[in-house]
């Protein structure tokens, strides 16, 4: 959620701001700014008539005759005017929470602004695509491995679920112990979080706003959400606390299966394992204090390239414009893509975000500087999504001979440090 304080100080900015990411965005924002003055407005008559009622009420034992009947007179008056005024805020608060639900955070200045995907800003790229002159697509070499089988999926659970088996099933647990090994020493706490969060949880992340809802799946009987990352429930682990970072940012390393409905993709990577409805997946998340958010989200990136370049899978790092800056707790996101060479393309496997205070101003999660309190920044980054990972190292890993090579840097955690298969006869 936006600081309304903030808001109304610069409306400018923040119209701006909206209107960058969008001409609806921007609309939206002016029909909640005379709202929110009106808020304000009643706020502060409510305030003024409850310290009478206050005031008041500590006179009265010191009254006698006329004098109090005249003040018992007025107090009723100034507590009837309180409860009105904090009924017609409660009517207000109820009117304005779609329209904040349906604004998203500002884009950071440096957000390249641009129409379509074709205006992201690529910002490096690192590694040697394989020479292969007739690449095959991870799903053919899968299938013929036995690594994957989306036919028994969708027969068991319907489209766009699948099974993974053997080797590639191993390679997960191998990518989830290598990334222990490079991220743990780096301050993060390992933690895997329910699957299932409230709606209070889910609405305070910023996932039920904007037509985020469509990409969840939800339990009415029980009205909880099935993840569709683990930042979702780690996110509100620090709901209503008041946390102390004098050390530095709070990070924790996530493990969950998520769930994502991939609404509007229907006829988009319909086949195999790149978008599905469950996938598992590793996540980074840090609390920071607002100054250090900056250098927090330089400091995950470098992490994503640290793991991939440990695995010598080539990737280019692209900074998302604001056409295609479709997550709404996001202020600036910066995604790796890795080179699919079956696909003869690059694909999205990592994302990293700053989402500043705008899920934390919900969660009511702040921070100690000195003697006063802010509200945290938080920020969220992929260590691995372990399906596209899966898909990038069985076709980065092919051989003219057939055979698929994995990186050494997995080779501690597979069975016999085997890391070189050879087709099935």
């Amino acid at each position: 959620m936006i600081d309304l304080k903030a808001f109304l100080a610069e409306p400018d900015r923040y119209l701006k701001g909206w209107e960058r990411r969008g001409e609806s965005y921007y609309s939206l924002g002016k029909d909640l700014h005379p709202l929110v003055i009106k808020l304000k407005a009643l706020e502060q008559r409510e305030q003024e008539a409850q310290a009478e009622v206050n005031m008041g009420s500590k006179q009265i034992p010191k009254l006698r005759g006329e004098y109090l009947e005249h003040k018992l007179k007025s107090l009723k008056e100034s507590s009837d005017e309180a409860a009105k005024l904090k009924h017609e805020k409660g009517v207000l608060l109820a009117a304005l929470k779609p329209i904040l639900s349906g604004l998203p955070n500002l884009p950071k200045d440096d957000v390249p602004d641009g129409k379509t995907v074709e205006d992201n800003l690529t910002m490096r790229e690192w590694g040697t695509k394989p020479d292969l002159k007739k690449p095959l697509d991870y799903l053919t070499i899968a299938e013929r491995f036995g690594w994957i089988d989306m036919e028994r999926g969708s027969k068991v659970s319907g489209s766009r679920f699948g099974y993974i088996l053997g080797t590639a099933a191993q390679l997960e647990f191998a990518l989830i112990h290598y990334a222990q090994s490079m991220l743990i020493p780096e301050g993060f706490t390992m933690v895997v979080p329910p699957a299932l969060i409230k709606a209070e949880s889910m609405q305070a992340m910023g996932y039920l706003g904007g037509g985020g809802e469509s990409e969840t799946y939800h339990l009415p009987d029980d009205d909880l959400y099935l993840v569709g990352t683990a930042e979702q429930a780690i996110g509100p682990i620090h709901r209503d606390e008041k946390l102390d970072l004098t050390a530095g940012p709070k990070r924790y390393l996530g493990f969950s299966s998520a769930f994502r409905r991939e609404a509007g993709s229907y006829g988009k990577d319909t086949k195999g394992i790149l978008r599905v409805h469950q996938f598992d997946k590793l996540e980074m998340i840090s609390f920071t204090l607002p100054g250090d958010s900056e250098a927090e989200h330089e400091f995950l990136v470098s992490q994503q390239e640290r793991l991939l370049q440990g695995l010598e899978l080539p990737y280019r790092v692209v900074k998302l414009c604001t056409a295609d800056l479709t997550s709404f707790p996001s202020a600036r996101t910066i995604d790796i893509e890795c080179w699919m060479p079956g696909q003869g393309t690059y694909r999205e496997t990592h994302s990293a975000s700053t989402t500043t205070d705008y899920q934390t101003r919900d969660l009511n999660t702040k921070v100690k500087i000195g003697a006063s309190t802010e509200f945290a920044h938080l920020l969220n980054a992929t260590a691995f999504a372990i399906g596209r990972t899966l898909i990038a190292l069985i076709e980065n890993g092919q051989q003219a001979d057939g055979s698929v090579v994995f990186p050494k840097a997995l080779a501690a955690y597979l069975p016999n440090q085997q890391t070189t298969f050879q087709p099935p006869a």
